[in-house]
């Protein structure tokens, strides 16, 4: 018969370091969740961003009319029972045309981090991890780049690829890796001297096993919370190219494009700007909310 701290023993098995240090990241992104639902202002923002996808998902079913059914004996008509927001100049409905216009929006801000992601988190673990000459070259051509502004730049490509959909989510996401990359190069620099590094250095594990194993889990809140914080500004830029002309084309609507499109109007016929401006501002303050909401969830030294 076996006596109990043989059977402590058996019940209670050593658990393997691997094993343990799955638990213990399981156990991290448990408390960062708790941490992030008792942020109220990060669930508001939540609730802002999942209503915003709602819109941009089911446009089809929510909007009224399609973006493009005009009715001209409709046409310059201000808010009411029927058209909730009014119609355009060419009696369009207004409020139809701003659901499909969130489709757009999450459509550029979403797609242009994920390539920024695809594109700035390899370069930049390149950039730290590949010895000085690869670091310099990656790293003095971000810098050129990111001595232009955003806008800016996105103008002068969008300048010679002529405006469309597809050449604003090209040039949103041609510039949206900049960032990403000075942000996982630093990330990996600092981790570069932890100790569980320096352990699996000394175990023989290659550069790649190093990174995707031990180095990204690390870094990986601060990769989500750029990321998060990225799609706002991309939805602005694009609706500053819509803006001035260069983003997406009629009839296919956006809200930058929307708002341009009323400048002459705008001091009677109010509505046709203060709707798509209020859109881009309830865009950009969700996900701001929800971005500051995963920065202070993820960061354990930050008590909610």
């Amino acid at each position: 018969m076996k006596d109990d701290s043989e059977q402590t023993i058996v019940q209670n098995p050593v658990p393997r370091p691997g094993r343990a240090s799955e638990l213990r990241q399981q156990g991290l992104w448990q408390m960062a969740l708790a941490r992030f639902l008792r942020n109220r202002l990060a669930l508001f923002g939540l609730v802002l961003v999942l209503a915003l996808l709602v819109m941009g998902l089911f446009a089809n079913w929510i909007a009224p009319q399609s973006y493009d059914e005009a009715h001209f004996d409709e046409a310059w008509q201000f808010p009411s029972s029927e058209h909730w927001m009014g119609t355009d100049a060419i009696g369009r409905d207004l409020w139809s045309r701003i659901v499909y216009g969130a489709r757009v929006s999450l459509l550029v801000g979403v797609f242009s981090q994920m390539l920024g992601v695809l594109v700035g988190v390899p370069l930049g673990a390149i950039a730290a991890m590949q010895g000085r000459l690869v670091d310099q070259l990656i790293m003095r051509l971000v810098d050129v780049l990111w001595s232009f502004p955003r806008l800016l730049l996105a103008l002068l490509i969008m300048m010679l690829l002529g405006s469309g959909l597809g050449n604003v989510l090209i040039v949103l996401g041609a510039t949206s890796w900049i960032p990403l990359c000075r942000l996982t190069r630093a990330e990996v620099l600092a981790q570069a001297q932890r100790e569980y590094l320096v352990a699996a250095q000394v175990i023989g594990a290659d550069g790649q096993r190093i990174f995707w194993v031990h180095m990204l889990p690390n870094i990986l809140g601060s990769l989500v919370v750029a990321t998060t914080l990225g799609i706002p500004q991309a939805i602005f830029v694009e609706a500053g190219l819509s803006f001035l002309g260069l983003g997406i084309n009629p009839p296919t609507p956006s809200w930058g494009q929307m708002v341009g499109q009323s400048l002459n109007y705008i001091r009677y016929y109010w509505h046709l700007a203060l709707f798509p401006s209020l859109m881009i501002g309830i865009t950009m303050l969700g996900f701001a909310f929800v971005g500051d909401g995963l920065r202070d969830a993820l960061d354990p030294r930050i008590q909610l």
